[in-house]
């Protein structure tokens, strides 16, 4: 679900799930609660503000509060935390959205959110991998590009995903970026089998849900030549 009213929105959650044969999966991108989607709802801070924030307690309690509401409009999935370092100043699209430029600040504010969440049986997501804090264009109008070596992103934009899964993070979200050190390619790493098999499944060893960002996003259709569709 992507816009609407609370009452509304379980209405149609009751209404899907009763014409459905199979239990649904609902899922939300309510990174900074429900209200980043849905009216009436309580607005927490962005996470710029609660990765400044020094008491992990009280941002897992936060999780906690957004999980309840998600439950109680039979939401399963959200999509949030976000894991990229904000280091990118003239970045447009992550920016407030990220929990800091620090990896060993960042980190442990975002899991705190997800362990949170996930304590209230809300699957939490870290995006966007394999790391989209580092760019200065939004991927929902282009392809954005990174040039770095694979060493560099290993020791930057792969960090906090790395610990993330070893910190047994439930779902990945996967980006829609040009980063030919790990594709090979100038294909968004979102429909790279060298990104999200070989490298997060694989290399990574990630067990969990993988997702892509949205795929009506204009990052997920550009290719080399601009010729790429979905």
């Amino acid at each position: 679900f992507l816009q609407g009213a609370p009452v509304r929105q379980a209405r149609l959650t009751n209404f899907y799930q009763s014409k459905s044969k199979l239990p649904l999966l609902i899922s939300i991108d309510a990174e900074w609660g429900l209200d980043m989607r849905l009216d009436s709802c309580v607005r927490y801070p962005w996470a710029m503000t609660l990765g400044a924030i020094q008491n992990l307690k009280l941002l897992e309690k936060t999780g906690e509060e957004i999980g309840e509401q998600c439950n109680r409009l039979g939401i399963h999935w959200n999509f949030t935390p976000v894991l990229d370092l904000n280091t990118n100043p003239a970045n447009p699209i992550i920016n407030a959205r990220s929990f800091g430029e620090d990896v060993h600040r960042a980190l442990p504010a975002a899991m705190a959110i997800a362990a949170g969440m996930q304590s209230k049986g809300v699957i939490p997501c870290g995006k966007h991998f394999p790391g989209h804090g580092d760019t200065d264009k939004d991927s929902h109008k282009t392809l954005p590009y990174i040039g770095k070596s694979l060493s560099q992103l290993q020791k930057t934009e792969l960090e906090p995903f790395k610990r993330a899964i070893q910190m047994d993070i439930a779902s990945i979200m996967v980006a829609h970026l040009n980063v030919p050190s790990l594709t090979g390619t100038n294909a968004p790493t979102s429909l790279s089998s060298e990104v999200v098999t070989d490298l997060l499944r694989k290399e990574m060893n990630f067990n969990g849900l993988i997702v892509s960002d949205g795929l009506n996003m204009a990052g997920a259709n550009v290719g080399a030549a601009g010729d790429i569709e979905l």
